[in-house]
């Protein structure tokens, strides 16, 4: 199935929850607003289309209405899974988890786990964000640019002990750290399923750094510049994945 790498406004996939292709999209939804007013969709047009955490597609417009846009599905293969990277993040301000949220999913992490470290602000965790849906708005905003499906698993208000607890023996566990670290991320071996832990914006602590040693995490460098957290993760995401030669 081809697609565009880029398209306006970043939705390159529309996606769809499984109990909504059964009825009538409305026109105000912002999917028959893209699809009329972006793609500039016309009855009997074709566009790419998503099942969340299912199979991708066609959809044909078969009509449209002042209310409603009716939609007829043609589903295909799904997407592969996510890429066996766990991203564990010092819970950031709100605008930049949002950045995170989006980043992270286009990039195809399986999970993000946004942890209290010692020198996060724990208020950030009580943003509307966080107490309603809108962190998960933000993962299907960045599959819709990937054009996939898969969402990865989102946890929050965890403590960083909590967030290292459980995962899997055999994990590549690197920390970025523009202080300690020995080493440049981009020449570390790197075999799967890797957590890659990023500090809060005001860094580890050296509470956190005893702790993630106690887990077995390396230290690990993106160069000499500091950089803003979302950008780190991106950076520091597409090098992992270039380890385990997924690009």
């Amino acid at each position: 199935m081809g697609h565009a790498q880029t398209s306006e406004r970043g939705v390159n996939l529309v996606l769809f929850e499984p109990a909504e292709v059964e009825r009538p999209l409305p026109r105000a939804d912002r999917r028959a607003v893209h699809t009329l007013e972006v793609l500039r969709r016309r009855p009997g047009d074709e566009l790419d289309v998503g099942l969340v955490e299912g199979p991708r597609g066609k959809a044909t417009l078969v009509s449209v209405t002042e209310d409603t846009l009716v939609l007829r599905f043609h589903w295909g293969e799904p997407p592969p899974p996510l890429d066996p990277i766990r991203l564990l993040i010092g819970l950031p301000r709100p605008q930049t988890a949002r950045k995170v949220l989006e980043e992270a999913t286009a990039l195809g992490v399986a999970a993000i786990d946004f942890v209290e470290t010692e020198r996060a602000d724990p208020n950030y965790a009580r943003s509307s964000l966080w107490r309603t849906d809108e962190w998960r708005r933000h993962l299907i905003a960045g599959a819709e640019q990937a054009f996939t499906t898969r969402l990865p698993a989102v946890r929050w208000s965890l403590t960083l002990a909590a967030g290292l607890t459980g995962l899997p023996e055999t994990a590549c566990r690197l920390a970025l750290d523009n202080y300690e670290a020995p080493i440049s991320l981009s020449v570390v071996p790197i075999v799967a399923p890797v957590v890659l832990a990023v500090g809060p914006e005001r860094g580890w602590s050296t509470g956190d750094r005893s702790l993630l040693r106690e887990h077995g995490f390396s230290f690990v460098h993106l160069g000499e510049r500091v950089l803003r957290t979302e950008t780190a993760c991106v950076a520091a995401i597409a090098l992992v994945r270039a380890g385990l030669g997924l690009v």
